[in-house]
């Protein structure tokens, strides 16, 4: 059973940072893809940043790049969201997919779901 947990959500102040962790089990495909999703108050959940399992090929929403760095270690399972330069803006529960079929990385494709952590930026 593939399961997807997140932690390291909080509260930051703006121009602060947090770092996001997924950690998966289950998995027994070949391939597939990890991505950090966001849902604030009143509106549509919307990617953030996804990385390829096998390739480590990444792609970032144009709201986040040059602040986010996706990274992952195979070794422990785990995926990372690198928060920098944080903006109020970026405040929404954060949530880890994943989808065993490379190169999708948006949120109607992902196939498991994490619960979610809470990232609040006060301005």
């Amino acid at each position: 059973e593939v399961q997807l947990v997140e932690s390291g959500g909080g509260l930051a102040q703006a121009g602060g940072s947090l770092r996001l962790s997924c950690a998966t089990s289950g998995f027994t495909f070949n391939d597939y893809v990890i991505g950090w999703f966001r849902q604030a108050p009143g509106k549509e959940r919307e990617t953030v940043s996804c990385i390829g399992h096998s390739d480590g090929h990444t792609y970032y929403a144009d709201s986040v790049k040059g602040r986010f760095t996706i990274s992952n270690d195979n070794a422990k399972n785990m995926v990372y969201l690198q928060m920098n330069s944080l903006k109020p803006e970026d405040t929404a529960v954060y949530y880890c997919a994943a989808v065993v079929v490379a190169g999708i990385c948006y949120s109607d494709g992902m196939d498991y779901w994490g619960k979610g952590t809470l990232v609040t930026v006060s301005s």
